[in-house]
């Protein structure tokens, strides 16, 4: 769906004005002698011309070297981040990048699922809880739609893995993803970039930063367009639809002031907003087929047969300020941030068109027992944090921090099943069954952390955290209009409260044996806040009341040890990080998606255990090539004898469940009822067992710049989609690699990319409902782009 005239006109305008100033701008910035920094990178690298680039994170909310900081941490950065988000994708384009980490969606742009070593929640509803935290610019994005914030202007990602429960704190038992924009600086700089690739893909970004009041106000404004044409044809058997799904148009600005009166004090403001109009993810009736693994002949990327809408569209928007104040021997931060925003999402859930009631040629592909369609949408977030932090100045023995965090959000689902049959334009009116929630969350958290050098080498690090959370949840309406008795009407009297305390830590010893090698060994605790789900629009059984349809999850606890090593060889041309870890998580929150009623419910596991390593390298063997690999291997378990749940849907009166499962059956299936299996000692979902990545860089000098090509790749191996293993609902592995070939000077860069280049296709999650339906990875695409930067 398109975006209105007039914000389209002032996104338009804003991406062009940002462009069109960067260029004019070249001109003075080459007049002055003064160097400027590169837009993309430029405080956090120190490149010279034979070693690696000196990478400097803020892992531990301060500026240390990513060599020194004891703890699993990769970075995405510079020209790999350039390269894996050429072709205008979203935030899903870090998957698999760096060790560990996976990212995954049912929704496509609008709702980003994050996994590290395994542990992630497959949840597809707006208030689902995950236990990888998003933190952009020091504010915890809290609920789905805004953890899909676009990637534009940024210093660099950081990936902490493991419990980060002490500095961070809520909902980190996983880890954490880190994003830092850059910042308005006294030095006028900037960059534009423009691209445009395979179904009319347009992707244009800029920034310019630049001092208004000599050292005292500066500023710094960021823009992101993309558009993307459908390029799906919907072919039901009523007439062909071209190129009606896929596409999509967003934009994304940033503005910075940063005011600094004295050296010690300064004030930075930030406004930011996300605008997005586009499909939805296609869902793709019986692309399995029963007994075998992988996609069928069922399954044409370009087509689909569906009689359902399918839209999508999120508006976000955001201020902040945090303000520094260094009193020498300490700073006193405050961090103050307010989002809100609202989205919608409708899919043909079943992925076909008609059932299989009707006559033949009315309803498929294959099997539709019968017809689906859901929006689910937010109507209203609101979500205010605040932070105070006191944190020790200097290169002293002792350092330390401390702090104080609050969290509240306002959050109100409606959720929506119309009634279609056949008509791929059914209208709005054809709602049958609506659910309408309201969630309020408030949470708090007091923390300390402080680090001793006992000698040069050898330093201790200990922290500790508070955490109290309250979490609220009230059914305001309900409405069933085509099966009166599948839904009771409480006018309000469905509600939950769940509320936990915890208290969390960290303890590190580090030890720097030489001046390239750095060993360090770390256990920390970790928490997730206790969780509600209200997927009520289906019960998981329909003899059960309404109240019974809401499911609640008690707080988990994870327990982890690590020990790593860190070390650069060759005389800084080589980089080898490596560690190894071992997590026990107890009551483990699970969530149950799918079956015959396409339910989602919350569950308990006793415990999950988890172990495994990874691995970071870079090498730079001669000053014009440069490689890189990373590579980690998880091993997640499910414990819990007694743990169910229910396994896929049956095809209605004779009971046969539509896909093939291996764990054993502790009930079995029944007309219109699916199996009740045990899942003790299956692996988690969406949890490959080794994903690996590598890129290669190679240039030649060309008159005042270089020619070069750029390759990266990304793999993981086999997962499962559901709780439960089964022949069909799991995906083999996924090997994707892009190429950029290009020419480049101190300013100016024109290049060719290719993304998915081997055209790869694989499903990559399904939905258990009515039939065997999957969603698969993005294409291939090709594109040119040309940029600048001053």
């Amino acid at each position: 769906m398109p975006i209105s005239t007039r914000r389209l006109a002032r996104s338009l305008a804003g991406s062009a004005s940002l462009i069109a100033l960067a260029l004019i701008a070249t001109p003075a910035a080459a007049a002055d002698p003064a160097p400027a920094a590169p837009a993309q990178a430029a405080p956090q690298v120190d490149e010279n011309d034979d070693g690696l680039a000196t990478i400097t994170v803020t892992a531990q909310r301060r500026e240390e070297k990513l060599q020194d900081v004891p703890l699993s941490v990769s970075v995405v950065r510079g020209e790999l981040l350039d390269n894996i988000a050429a072709g205008g994708q979203d935030i899903r384009f870090l998957s698999g990048r760096v060790p560990s980490l996976l990212i995954e969606s049912s929704f496509g742009r609008t709702f980003p699922r994050f996994y590290i070593r395994g542990l992630g929640n497959t949840d597809f509803d707006f208030n689902a809880s995950q236990p990888v935290s998003l933190v952009y610019d020091d504010v915890v994005l809290e609920n789905p739609i805004l953890k899909g914030f676009p990637v534009f202007d940024l210093e660099r990602v950081e990936v902490l893995r493991g419990p980060q429960g002490t500095l961070f704190g809520r909902n980190t038992p996983a880890g954490i993803v880190k994003f830092d924009s850059v910042k308005p600086s006294n030095t006028l700089n900037g960059y534009g970039r423009v691209s445009y690739g395979s179904f009319n893909n347009v992707n244009a970004q800029g920034a310019i930063g630049a001092p208004i009041v000599d050292d005292t106000v500066s500023v710094r404004i960021s823009a992101l367009y993309q558009r993307q044409d459908g390029y799906v044809d919907n072919v039901v058997p009523a007439g062909t639809t071209r190129n009606r799904f896929e596409g999509f148009e967003e934009f994304a600005g940033r503005a910075q002031i940063l005011i600094k009166p004295t050296d010690q004090f300064d004030v930075l403001l930030t406004g930011q907003l996300r605008t997005l109009r586009g499909t939805a993810r296609l869902f793709r009736a019986n692309v399995f087929t029963k007994g075998q693994t992988g996609l069928n002949a069922n399954f044409v990327r370009d087509r689909v047969s569906i009689d359902g809408q399918n839209e999508q569209k999120v508006d976000t928007q955001n201020l902040s300020a945090r303000v520094t104040y260094d009193t020498g021997p300490v700073s006193l931060i405050s961090v103050t941030s307010y989002w809100s925003g609202d989205a919608t999402s409708v899919g043909d859930v079943d992925g076909g068109f008609g059932a299989n009631f009707l006559p033949a040629g009315l309803f498929g592909p294959g099997n539709i027992p019968f017809t689906a369609e859901t929006r689910d949408s937010v109507p209203r977030l609101r979500q205010f944090t605040q932070e105070f932090r006191l944190a020790s100045n200097g290169d002293n023995a002792l350092s330390y921090q401390a702090g104080f965090f609050y969290f509240s959000e306002q959050l109100r689902i409606v959720s929506e099943n119309f009634s279609t049959l056949g008509d791929p334009n059914n209208a709005r009116g054809g709602v049958n069954i609506l659910v309408d929630q309201d969630q309020d969350s408030k949470a708090y958290g007091v923390f300390g952390s402080l680090t001793y050098k006992l000698t040069d080498q050898l330093s201790v690090t200990g922290g500790v955290r508070y955490n109290n959370d309250d979490r609220d949840y009230f059914v305001a309406r309900t409405r069933d209009t085509q099966f009166p008795n599948f839904l009771q009407d409480p006018l309000g009297t469905v509600r939950r409260s769940v509320n936990g305390e915890n208290v969390t830590w960290d303890a590190t010893v580090n030890y720097k044996a030489t001046d390239d090698i750095n060993l360090y060994a770390r256990a920390a605790k970790g928490y997730r806040a206790p969780s509600i789900q209200g997927r009520i629009l289906f019960p998981a059984n329909t003899a059960q009341t309404l109240e019974d349809g809401v499911t609640t999850a008690a707080s988990e606890t994870i327990q982890s040890w690590e020990a790593g090593i860190k070390s650069t060889f060759l005389d800084g041309r080589g980089r080898l990080n490596l560690n190894g870890f071992y997590y026990d998580l107890d009551n483990a929150q699970l969530t149950a998606v799918g079956g015959g009623v396409n339910s989602n419910r919350l569950l308990n596991a006793d415990n999950v255990r988890g172990y495994g390593f990874e691995a970071d390298a870079e090498l730079r063997p001669i000053p014009n090539l440069t490689l890189t690999a990373g590579l980690s291997y998880n091993h997640t378990e499910i414990r819990d004898r007694n743990l169910t749940t229910a396994a896929c849907g049956v095809q209605g009166f004779d009971g046969v469940a539509l896909c093939t499962v291996r764990d054993p059956i502790v009930v079995p299936t029944a007309p219109f009822t699916s199996a009740i299996v045990n899942i003790n000692g299956n692996s988690l979902p969406q949890s490959p067992r080794w994903i690996a990545n590598w890129t290669a860089r190679y240039s030649v000098p060309l008159g005042s710049g270089e020619l070069y090509a750029y390759t990266d790749w990304a793999y993981r191996s086999k997962i499962n989609f559901f709780l439960y293993d089964s022949v069909e609902f799991q995906s083999t592995h996924l090997l994707e690699g892009g190429l950029r070939i290009g020419y480049k000077t101190g300013r100016y860069e024109l290049s060719a990319f290719a993304r998915n280049i081997t055209n790869t296709t694989q499903a990559v999650g399904g939905i258990d409902f009515n039939n065997l339906t999957g969603f698969v990875n993005e294409p291939r695409v090709f594109g040119g782009e040309f940029g600048v930067k001053f």
